[in-house]
């Protein structure tokens, strides 16, 4: 089995930063990809940004040029930093890995909560 931990939610005012951080344990067989998945109340889960094993990133149109993730993959870390927040980007925050077996795996942390107000 494989255990994603977040932290670095909160409370930010617009306009301010956070990072999210999220750490992957147990066995991991070949990390294909990690990322971030976000859900505002109310809405669907929607895909914020990814990076690959190769470090090729996607970002979410909503995010690009505010929000960076980053790997470490000697620590099995992926990072966020969440620049410029707005409201809208109020939700909680899954770290999402997809390690490779032959075939794929899916799996997710229990979530962050990231709340932009003023």
């Amino acid at each position: 089995q494989v255990q994603l931990v977040e932290s670095g939610g909160g409370l930010v005012q617009p306009g301010g930063s956070l990072r999210l951080s999220c750490a992957a344990s147990g066995t991991i067989f070949s990390i294909d990809a990690m990322g971030w998945y976000r859900q505002a109340p109310g809405g669907q889960r929607e895909l914020v940004t990814f990076i690959s094993s190769g470090g090729t990133t996607n970002y979410a149109d909503s995010v690009k040029g505010r929000f960076t993730i980053s790997r470490d993959n000697a620590k099995n870390r992926v990072y966020l930093q969440m620049n410029d927040l707005k409201p809208e980007d109020t939700g909680v925050y899954y770290c999402y890995l997809r390690d490779y077996r032959g075939t794929y795996y899916a799996y997710w942390g229990q979530g962050t909560q990231v709340t932009v107000s003023s």
